[in-house]
Order: structure tokens, then C-alpha cells, then sequence
């Protein structure tokens, strides 16, 4: 009964957001009966991404209100949840793995759980990560790197979504973090990851992040800039989070490491080129690509691997002549984000072919 109490969770999983794939190791299972008690598994199975009352959900599984209320509170509480406050109601409702069960567990990250989690993406979510990425993650460029004749679109402009966000909420980088606990971390600014209205709020009730302001915000976008992290909001006009990464650490951008093509992958709308004539072969630019999309030809000139360049603009904010350039992709190859985050489930859902 237990096994397949899991390998149901398990399936539910992988309808949502890039999935939660089986193994033939089964290292999946092994991650769900380190979250999830039984209970934990079946109450969830009973739930769906729609947000309900405990009312609701108690009525529908037939079982008494105060017991469900308090499972359900306490499942949130531990990051298995999705809990919206609003006054004296709450509303709950199941989560994916990523954004979600992976990223709600940055309070209490153990090694066994990080070794597990990073066996799982090895074996079988690092290949769900390059599928779903452009409905996931996108690039958007630095703005300094984008030549003031081409008009950046709000969309594509980092600072320009987050002043738009009424609360904005700061927290740990989950892949940093999870780094850190084994040693291996990068060094690179921790406090990186933003999170907007209804989920910045969760994280602020479970004290996993901190409200700040837009100055506060537009200071840490450039420390992180500065750091060489590249910035990728949710894969929506209106995101409801945008995390600063690095390739050493950031699952997605480690995944995408993996593909020989990430370019055709990745949403973004912007490439590098050189100028061979104002390179002088100073090879500043090679350390801040995340890509491995910028290499030096037999004659000293940094040159772009257009397979590879994601268009993030790290390496056109640091060439001391002004070599490199960031400019829009051809205008076929545009592409405008869903317009909100339901809009981009559905299209990640079609694209895996559960929709």
C-alpha cells in the first residue's frame, strides 16, 4: 500500500510544471518518503494546484474539519504546500517539485536531502529542465548591455518588473544554499532569488525571505550583475519570481550547460557579437559567460558561439573596449512571454503533453 501510495504522488508530480520523472533507481521515491509521512502522500494525492479551504477539502474527502485544517497548516508549515493568507481564511493547494517542494525546503536543508536531490537530477531532472526550461526560466538581458537605439520591452527589463510588484520578498538562492551545505559553494551572493505578491507573502509567513523595497531590490539586481549572475524572472510578462544564477550552481543553468544547443532551448530574445576590430584578446569576457558560449580564434578575437549565447549581456558590461554587443535576434525569432503565470502552466503543460 505505501509504494503505491508514493509512486501515485509521484505521478501526480510529474503533471506539474517540468514534471517529477520516474527513475530506474527509484531515487524519486526515496526524495517523496523523505518529505511525506503516508498521510502526508494521501492528503496531497487528495489536492490539486486549484487553492481551497479546509472546508472544502474536508468535505470532500469526508473527514472530520479540525483534523484537516491542521494537516493541511502543517504541511505548509514544512513546504508540501501552497498556503494564500487573506484575513482569517486560508486557502491551500498541491505544488510541483520546481518552483515549489525543492525551493520551499531552503530552511532546513540536510545533506542526505541535497545528496538525493542532487542523484535525482543527475539520473533524470536535469533532461525535464532542458525540456520545460523556456516555459520556466527566461533570460532577460542586463539593460546596460542593450544599445539605447533598440527599445527594451517592460517584459525584458529587470528593474522595470520589479517596480511594478506591489510586495517584493528576498530569500537564499535554494541551489546556492544547497551548495553551501556540501561544501561547494560558489561564493556568489546568497540573497538572490525574488519573490512577488502571493508567493513573496507565503515565503514572509514561513520566514524564508524578507520584505524589502524597490531600492533595496535595484541594489541587489546590480550586486548580483556585478557577481556575474545571470537574471531569469518566471517565463511570463507578469512573473511571480526572478532569481540572479550562476552555471555553478543553479540547476537550470546546469542543465542547459548539458545541451549542445541551449540557445534553441532557452527563451530570450537577445545574442552577443563582436566587433573583431576593438577586441583586443583580453579574454575578461570568457569568466563571465555562464554558457561556455565565448571561446578565443587563432588570431586572439573573442568569438561567439551562437548555439550557445543565451543573451544575458554579462560579457557586454565588462569588455573594457566595448568589443561586445548585445543585439535583438532576428525578428522571426521573437518571442513575447505568457501574459501571467496560469498562462505559462498551460503552456508547460501542453508542451509536455499532459494538457
Amino acid at each position: 500500500m505505501q509504494e503505491k501510495v508514493y509512486r501515485q504522488l509521484q505521478q501526480q508530480l510529474n503533471q506539474y510544471s517540468m514534471g517529477f520523472p520516474a527513475t530506474a533507481s527509484g531515487i524519486e521515491l526515496r526524495i517523496l518518503k523523505y518529505l511525506f509521512s503516508e498521510a502526508d502522500a494521501m492528503m496531497f494525492i487528495g489536492l490539486t494546484p486549484m487553492l481551497e479551504t479546509p472546508v472544502t477539502v474536508a468535505s470532500r474527502l469526508d473527514k472530520p474539519l479540525s483534523d484537516v485544517a491542521a494537516h493541511l497548516d502543517d504541511m505548509a508549515e514544512r513546504g508540501l504546500l501552497f498556503r494564500l493568507k487573506k484575513e482569517d481564511t486560508a486557502k491551500y493547494g498541491a505544488i510541483p517539485f520546481v518552483h515549489g517542494l525543492f525551493e520551499f525546503q531552503v530552511r532546513n536543508l540536510e545533506q542526505d536531502f541535497i545528496e538525493m536531490a542532487n542523484q535525482y537530477f543527475e539520473e533524470a531532472f536535469d533532461n525535464a529542465m532542458q525540456d520545460g526550461a523556456d516555459y520556466f526560466l527566461r533570460t532577460i538581458p542586463v539593460q546596460q548591455s542593450v544599445d539605447l537605439t533598440h527599445n527594451i520591452a517592460s517584459y525584458e527589463d529587470a528593474v522595470e518588473i520589479l517596480r511594478k510588484k506591489k510586495l517584493i520578498v528576498i530569500t537564499d538562492c535554494i541551489c546556492r544554499k544547497a551548495a553551501e551545505v556540501v561544501d561547494q559553494d560558489c561564493g556568489k551572493p546568497m540573497e538572490a532569488c525574488f519573490m512577488f505578491g502571493s508567493m513573496g507573502q507565503y515565503y514572509l509567513d514561513r520566514d524564508m525571505g524578507r520584505k524589502i523595497t524597490l531600492e533595496e531590490a535595484t541594489d541587489i539586481l546590480t550586486k548580483c550583475r556585478d557577481a556575474g549572475l545571470v537574471t531569469q524572472p518566471a517565463t511570463s510578462e507578469n512573473p511571480g519570481g526572478m532569481c540572479n544564477c550562476c552555471g555553478d550552481c543553479c540547476g537550470v543553468l546546469r542543465a542547459l550547460n548539458k545541451h549542445p544547443k541551449p540557445a534553441k532551448i532557452v527563451f530570450s530574445n537577445y545574442l552577443a557579437v563582436t566587433e573583431d576590430e576593438d577586441c583586443t584578446g583580453c579574454e575578461a569576457c570568457l569568466d563571465r559567460c555562464q554558457m561556455n558560449a565565448l571561446s578565443m580564434n587563432d588570431d586572439g578575437i573573442a568569438t561567439v558561439d551562437t548555439d550557445r549565447c543565451i543573451g544575458c549581456g554579462l560579457c557586454v558590461t565588462t569588455c573594457p573596449t566595448e568589443a561586445l554587443k548585445l543585439v535583438p535576434k532576428a525578428e522571426a525569432e521573437i518571442r513575447m512571454p505568457p501574459s501571467n503565470t496560469v498562462e505559462q502552466m498551460i503552456c508547460m503543460a501542453r508542451k509536455r503533453g499532459v494538457l
